[in-house]
């Protein structure tokens, strides 16, 4: 009779595996608001971006060099295309981000101090798009928001996004099935002996 009344006493391994389950569910919901912030909120921000086709018409170097963080300057790559729904000229960004930190640039160089290996690192992306000069390409666009200004890739993707929230995912469900294990294991243990 007091057999069965005893509660069972979980051992130093039980645990540490709960503790290591219930920590990993706390650092998955830590690793949810990271993600949230870094990676899902900038995707929905620009969820307004519309798939177009653009003509690429110039790719020039400005005279002027753009500031660089405060460390340097850099040359700027302003490239012009025209949107063939609207046939309206906008600026080719590379990506996104690039948008509202440099309006007129297509490309920078990342900030150094030798300027002739800048000079060279942008002279080849305009060789490059020079190349392209009158094809059509596909590009983004937010006549809404940013009408000027359409860009070349994404970064920002439900691929990307999708992919960033599976590891906080699978963090609290390991953790959550952790746990989940070992209270099943103290129960069954808890229960074989009353069945004796």
């Amino acid at each position: 009779q007091r057999a069965r009344t005893q509660m069972p006493v979980s051992s130093v391994g039980e645990d540490r595996a709960i503790l290591l389950g219930f920590a990993m569910m706390a650092f998955s919901v830590l690793m949810f608001f990271v993600v949230g912030i870094t990676v899902v909120k900038p995707y929905i921000n620009r969820c307004s971006l519309s798939e177009a086709s653009c003509v690429l018409l110039q790719a020039d170097i400005l005279e002027e060099w753009v500031d660089c963080r405060g460390v340097s300057t850099v040359p700027c790559l302003r490239v012009t295309v025209n949107l063939t729904a609207s046939n309206q000229k906008a600026f080719l960004h590379f990506d996104e981000e690039s948008v509202p930190l440099i309006p007129e640039c297509f490309y920078i160089p990342k900030c150094q101090m030798d300027r002739t290996e800048l000079d060279e690192e942008v002279l080849k992306v305009k060789n490059s798009l020079d190349t392209q000069l009158g094809g059509t390409l596909s590009c983004f666009a937010d006549p809404a928001t940013h009408p000027r200004d359409v860009i070349l890739s994404r970064k920002y993707t439900v691929k990307n996004a999708l992919f960033a929230m599976l590891w906080p995912c699978v963090m609290l469900g390991g953790g959550a099935l952790l746990v989940g294990l070992v209270k099943l294991t103290q129960c069954v243990a808890h229960l074989s002996p009353e069945t004796k």
